[in-house]
C-alpha cells in the first residue's frame, strides 16, 4: 500500500484546495515559521480520525477551519482527503484505489467518507488497523511529540508499543469480543430472569394440566365403559319390550274376547230379576271389578312414585343437601329435557347450551340453597308410597274377600243340579278366566312399567355421561360388545346374557354405578375451561422452551467468545512479548548508532492498580456472604513497558536524567526501532529533527535512508542534511490574504527557504 496524495480544503490555513502527490520514498515539506506547513501533519490526523483537539492545536471542531480574512471569507467546512494505492490489498477493500474523507461543520458535525460512501469513525479505523495505521498516531511524530515515548508512563507506552507492533487489529477483535460477552452475559441475566418469573405460573399450568390429563382418563374410562353398558342396555330394552308386545298379544285378545262373552253372560244372569243368587253374583262381579281397577291405578301411582324416589336419590347425590323435593324434580326434568334437545346440536352449540345450563344450575342452587334438602323429600315420597302400600293391602284383602264370596256363591250354584243355573256357571267360569288373564296382564303391565322407568333412566344416563365425556357416546349402538374369548356378541347373545331379575341384570346394574362413580370424579375434577388451560400451556411451555433455547444459545456463545478472548490473549501476549524483543535489539542498535555506543533496552514490568467500586457478580456475593469479608478495594494487574538507557561514559539511574538533546536523540531511536520491527506505510515526522547537530543530522539522515526501504516518508523540516535526503520537495508559505499556499521549489530553493 502506497499513500498517493492529501488534498485540504478550509481546513486551517488551507482556506483553497491544495493537494499534495507523494510519489517518492521520501518526500520533504519545508517553509518559513507560520506558513502552515505542520498543518498538513495534524491534516493527516484529521484524516485519520484524531478526537483529540489538543493533538491538533485546538480547542473545539470551528478551530480546524478556515477563520477568514480580508480577502478570502470564512470556509463553513473543512476537509481532508487521503488517497491510498491498494492493489496490493493491504487494506482489505477490493478496490486498487482506496479514498478516505473527513469533513467537519462549523456546527462541530462530522462525516466520514470511504470512496464516496459514508461510513462511521469506527469503519475507518477498523480498516486502518489492518495495515498497521492505529490510533496512538506513532506513525505521526511532531516536534513536541517526540518526547511522549519516553514521558509516558509504563500502561501508555505499552498501548504505543502494541500499536506500532500492529497489534491494534487484536486489541480491537478482543475488545469487541469482550463487548460481545458483556452483551451476552446481560441477555443471559436477562432470560434467566424471564425464565424465573415464568416457572411459577409454568408450575401451576402444569398442575391444572396434570388434572386436565386424569380427567381425559377419567372420560376415555368413562367412554369405554358407558359405550359397553348403553349398547349392552339399548339391546335389552329394544328386546325386552319386543317381547313384552309378544307376550302380551295372546292375553290380551282372549282378555277382549272374554270380556264380551262375559258381558253376554251377566245379561242373561241379570235377566233372572227373581233370583237372589244372580242379583248377588253380578254385584259381587261389579265389586271385584271396582277393586281391581282401584288397585291397579294405585300400583301406576306406586310406580310414579318409586321412579320419583329414584330421581330425587339420584340428585342427592350429585347435587347434595339443600333442595326442595318438587323444585328439585322440576329442575331435573327440565335440565333432562335441554340435554336431550342439546344433543342434537353441533358440538360448538352443544358447548354453549351446556355453559347455559351450568350457568341455570348454578342459580338455581344460590336461590334454593337453604331450603329442604333431596333427601327430606325423598322421604315424603316414601311416606306417601308406604300409605298407597296400605291401601293396596287394604283392596287386596277387599279382592280376597269379594273373592271368597263369589267362590262360595259359585260352590252353591254348582251344587244345585239345576240346568237354569247354566248360566250362573259360565259366568263363574269366565270370571276365573278373566281373573287368571288380568293377572297375567296385570304383571305384564308391571314389567312395561318397570321397564319405562328403566327407559326413562336410560336417557338422562345417556345425556348425563355425553355431557361430560362428548357427543362419541351417541354412537354406542356402534359399539362391539365382545364375550370373554373376545368374539363379538350378537343383539340375542346380549339379552340372553341379562335377563330380568338375574345375575346377568346384577352385573349391568353394577356397571351402571361404576359409570356414576365415574362421573362424579369427572365432576370433581373439574374439567370445565380445559381448551384455555391447554393453550395457555402450551403457549407459555412454547415460551420456556425458546427462552431455554435461548439461553443454551447465549451461553454457548458467551463461552465460544470465552474462548475466542482467551486465544486473542495469548496471541497478544506471544506477539507482544516477540515485539518487545525484537523493538529492544532495534532501539539498542538505533541507541549506539545515535549516541556512539552505549546500550538501550525495553522490557516488560507488571503493576498492580486498585479498582474501587468494582461490579461484583451474584455468585461473589454468595462467596462473600459465606466469608462475611467483602473488600471495597480490589487488585488487578497489568503489563507496562520500562525503558532502560545507559548513555557511553555516563552513569544515569534514569530517563529523567538525559538532557534535552539526550532525550531527543533516544526518542528517535526508539521512533525508529518501532518503525523497523513492524514497518508502517507510511510515516510522518514534524520536525523531529529541529534540535539535532550536523554530525547528528548525518546519523538521523542515515536511518531514514534506512527506513524509507520499508516505509513511505514524509519528512516536515528545516534542515537541510534531511532536505538532501528527500526525492520530492514542497514548498509552504503564507499569501497576503493569511492562507498558506504550496509553491513548486527547486532543491537549491528549498536550502535558501530552510535558512
Amino acid at each position: 500500500m502506497r499513500l498517493k496524495s492529501i488534498e485540504l480544503n478550509g481546513f486551517k490555513s488551507f482556506a483553497k484546495k491544495t493537494t499534495l502527490d507523494f510519489g517518492s520514498a521520501i518526500t520533504a515539506i519545508v517553509g518559513p515559521n507560520g506558513s502552515g506547513k505542520s498543518n498538513t501533519a495534524e491534516a493527516f490526523r484529521f484524516a485519520l480520525g484524531e478526537q483529540s483537539m489538543k493533538s491538533m492545536r485546538g480547542r473545539r471542531g470551528e478551530d480546524l477551519l478556515w477563520n477568514g480574512s480580508q480577502l478570502i471569507p470564512r470556509a463553513g467546512r473543512a476537509s481532508v482527503r487521503l488517497s491510498f494505492d491498494n492493489t496490493d490489498r493491504m487494506l482489505p477493500l477490493d478496490f486498487d484505489e482506496v479514498a478516505i474523507e473527513r469533513v467537519v461543520n462549523r456546527d462541530g458535525g462530522n462525516e466520514y467518507i470511504l470512496n464516496g460512501s459514508s461510513v462511521r469513525l469506527r469503519d475507518v479505523t477498523g480498516l486502518l488497523a489492518a495495515a498497521n495505521i492505529g490510533t496512538s498516531g506513532h506513525h505521526i511524530i511532531s516536534q513536541g511529540q517526540a518526547d511522549r515515548v519516553l514521558s509516558a508512563n509504563s500502561r501508555e507506552r505499552r498501548e504505543m508499543v502494541e500499536d506500532a507492533l500492529g497489534l491494534t487489529g487484536f486489541l480491537y477483535k478482543r475488545e469487541e469480543a469482550e463487548r460481545k460477552l458483556a452483551k451476552a452475559a446481560e441477555n443471559i441475566r436477562e432470560v434467566a430472569a424471564l425464565r424465573r418469573e415464568l416457572a411459577p405460573h409454568l408450575r401451576f399450568l402444569q398442575g391444572q394440566m396434570k388434572k386436565i390429563e386424569d380427567a381425559q382418563k377419567l372420560r376415555g374410562d368413562l367412554m369405554t365403559r358407558a359405550l359397553e353398558y348403553f349398547k349392552r342396555e339399548s339391546v335389552y330394552l329394544r328386546l325386552a319390550r319386543t317381547l313384552l308386545e309378544e307376550e302380551r298379544s295372546s292375553p290380551a285378545s282372549e282378555s277382549i274376547t272374554l270380556a264380551q262373552r262375559i258381558e253376554g253372560l251377566r245379561a242373561q244372569v241379570a235377566a233372572k230379576r227373581n233370583d237372589a243368587g244372580a242379583g248377588e253374583l253380578v254385584r259381587l262381579e261389579a265389586e271385584s271389578r271396582g277393586a281391581q281397577g282401584r288397585r291397579e291405578e294405585l300400583l301406576r301411582q306406586v310406580g310414579r312414585i318409586e321412579g320419583e324416589i329414584a330421581a330425587h336419590e339420584r340428585l342427592a347425590r350429585t347435587v347434595g343437601p339443600g333442595l326442595p323435593a318438587e323444585e328439585t324434580l322440576r329442575f331435573a326434568e327440565e335440565v333432562e329435557k335441554n340435554l336431550e334437545q342439546a344433543l342434537a346440536l353441533p358440538e360448538r352449540e352443544l358447548k354453549e347450551r351446556i355453559k347455559s345450563l351450568l350457568s341455570a344450575a348454578r342459580d338455581f342452587l344460590k336461590r334454593l340453597g337453604r331450603q329442604d334438602s333431596p333427601q327430606q323429600s325423598a322421604d315424603d315420597l316414601l311416606e306417601k308410597k308406604s300409605r298407597l302400600e296400605s291401601e293396596l293391602k287394604r283392596l287386596e284383602e277387599e279382592e280376597v274377600r269379594v273373592a271368597g264370596a263369589i267362590r262360595d256363591l259359585r260352590h252353591e250354584i254348582e251344587s244345585e243340579k239345576d240346568a237354569s243355573r247354566e248360566a250362573e256357571r259360565e259366568l263363574f267360569a269366565a270370571m276365573a278366566r278373566r281373573s287368571e288373564l288380568e293377572a297375567v296382564l296385570s304383571g305384564l303391565t308391571a314389567r312395561e312399567g318397570a321397564l319405562a322407568r328403566e327407559a326413562d333412566r336410560f336417557k338422562t344416563d345417556i345425556a348425563e355421561a355425553a355431557a361430560l365425556a362428548g357427543h362419541g357416546l351417541l354412537e354406542y349402538e356402534s359399539y362391539e360388545v365382545r364375550g370373554a374369548d373376545g368374539e363379538r356378541l350378537s343383539d340375542a347373545d346380549i339379552f340372553d346374557d341379562l335377563p330380568a331379575g338375574g345375575q346377568g341384570r346384577a352385573t349391568q346394574e353394577e356397571r351402571r354405578h361404576k359409570i356414576e362413580r365415574l362421573k362424579i370424579r369427572l365432576e370433581e375434577a373439574g374439567a370445565s375451561g380445559g381448551e384455555e388451560v391447554v393453550k395457555e400451556h402450551r403457549e407459555a411451555t412454547e415460551r420456556d422452551q425458546f427462552l431455554e433455547r435461548e439461553l443454551l444459545d447465549l451461553e454457548q456463545s458467551a463461552e465460544s467468545l470465552g474462548k475466542i478472548i482467551n486465544e486473542l490473549s495469548e496471541t497478544l501476549a506471544k506477539r507482544f512479548a516477540d515485539g518487545v524483543a525484537q523493538v529492544s535489539t532495534q532501539f539498542d542498535t538505533y541507541f549506539q548508532t545515535m549516541f556512539g555506543g552505549g546500550t538501550a533496552s525495553l522490557s516488560i514490568v507488571e503493576e498492580k492498580k486498585s479498582l474501587r467500586g468494582a461490579h461484583i457478580e451474584d455468585d461473589d456475593l454468595e462467596q462473600a456472604d459465606d466469608s462475611d469479608e467483602l473488600s471495597d478495594e480490589e487488585e488487578e494487574t497489568e503489563e507496562g513497558i520500562e525503558v532502560s538507557v545507559s548513555l557511553p561514559h555516563k552513569r544515569l539511574k534514569g530517563l529523567h536524567m538525559l538532557s534535552g538533546g539526550e532525550r531527543t536523540l533516544t526518542s528517535i531511536a526508539l521512533i525508529f526501532a518501532l518503525s523497523q520491527v513492524n514497518p508502517p506505510p507510511f510515516l510522518i515526522l514534524d520536525e523531529t529533527d529541529a534540535a539535532l547537530d550536523e554530525a547528528n543530522s548525518k546519523r538521523y539522515g542515515d536511518m531514514i535512508e534506512e527506513l524509507s526501504k520499508k516505509s513511505q516518508l514524509i519528512l516536515i523540516t528545516h534542515n537541510r542534511e534531511t532536505m538532501s535526503r528527500a526525492g520530492v520537495l514542497y514548498g509552504i508559505t503564507m499569501g497576503s490574504g493569511g492562507a498558506s499556499k504550496l509553491l513548486s521549489v527547486k532543491f537549491e530553493e528549498a536550502v535558501a527557504v530552510a535558512k
